[in-house]
């Protein structure tokens, strides 16, 4: 009796022990990739890659968005980066934290050597925004960004501000202070958005030009998951390319969809 405990013990920490032997292999796998696509690039490589992981012996699916932790740990990176160094930023995210992202944003943008953001898959709302920042978008062909109009989050989920505003417009004498106050919340939203994004494009494009974009990104005249594909980029002025290395492709590999 005491060896089938023995062995079921045995079982049940080979269970637990394999998962995490397993992710210490891959975060290696990933670390060597990171490192060979610097070597050939000469440059730092940064990662902000969200995928739905499975993690624990439970394989519990964990989803991942950009968030304070994140500023933190790319801020960092940036900083003890060179400043003569360029820098290759890899985003894969559906966007998060409007103030995490702005930080990474503006943090690239001071950055004195060249920024290049690859987006082998898709850089969403705040992902969108940290690709503003760069002097160069390079995206796989498929890839796209999305709009980065601002989310309100209330009791009965998050609301576009734009929509929010639209609604306002309607004449209702029976309106309370708190649909009063989002939209105020929403008028201050979309500015704050704005300013931000025309402060990453007014050295890329011409004043007007920058104007214009800045509008476009942040009032709301798309859904929020708006697909801006590679082509709409280019004609609206940004610099993209579709040259991805195949490194990318590879270190992507090591990021498998739980």
């Amino acid at each position: 009796m005491g060896d089938i405990i023995n062995l079921l013990l045995f079982l049940f920490l080979l269970q637990a022990l394999v998962p995490f032997l397993g992710r210490r292999l891959l975060e290696f796998r990933r670390g060597v990739a990171i490192q060979t696509l610097e070597r050939r690039r000469k440059s730092r490589v940064i990662t902000l890659i969200h995928r739905q992981e499975a993690v624990s012996f439970l394989g519990v699916p964990l989803a991942r968005y950009i968030d304070i932790d994140d500023s933190e740990q790319v801020l960092r990176a940036i900083r003890i980066t060179p400043p003569e160094m360029p820098i290759d930023l890899i985003l894969h995210t559906p966007g998060g934290l409007t103030v995490a992202a702005e930080q990474i944003a503006c943090a690239l943008k001071r950055h004195p050597g060249r920024v290049t953001v690859f987006v082998p898959h898709y850089a969403m709302s705040g992902g969108t925004l940290i690709a503003l920042a760069a002097d160069e978008i390079v995206m796989d062909p498929n890839a796209v960004l999305g709009p980065v109009d601002p989310q309100l989050g209330t009791a009965q989920g998050y609301l576009p501000a734009a929509s929010v505003l639209k609604a306002l417009e309607e004449p209702n004498p029976n309106r309370d202070d708190q649909t009063l106050i989002l939209g105020d919340l929403a008028r201050k939203a979309i500015r704050q958005v704005y300013t931000t994004v025309y402060d990453l494009l007014r050295d890329k494009l011409p004043e007007d030009r920058a104007e214009e974009l800045a509008r476009k990104l942040s009032e709301g005249g798309w859904t929020h998951d708006y697909p801006i594909t590679a082509e709409e980029l280019r004609a609206m002025g940004l610099p993209v390319g579709e040259e991805m290395p195949r490194d990318v492709y590879e270190l992507m590999d090591l990021y498998p969809q739980a």
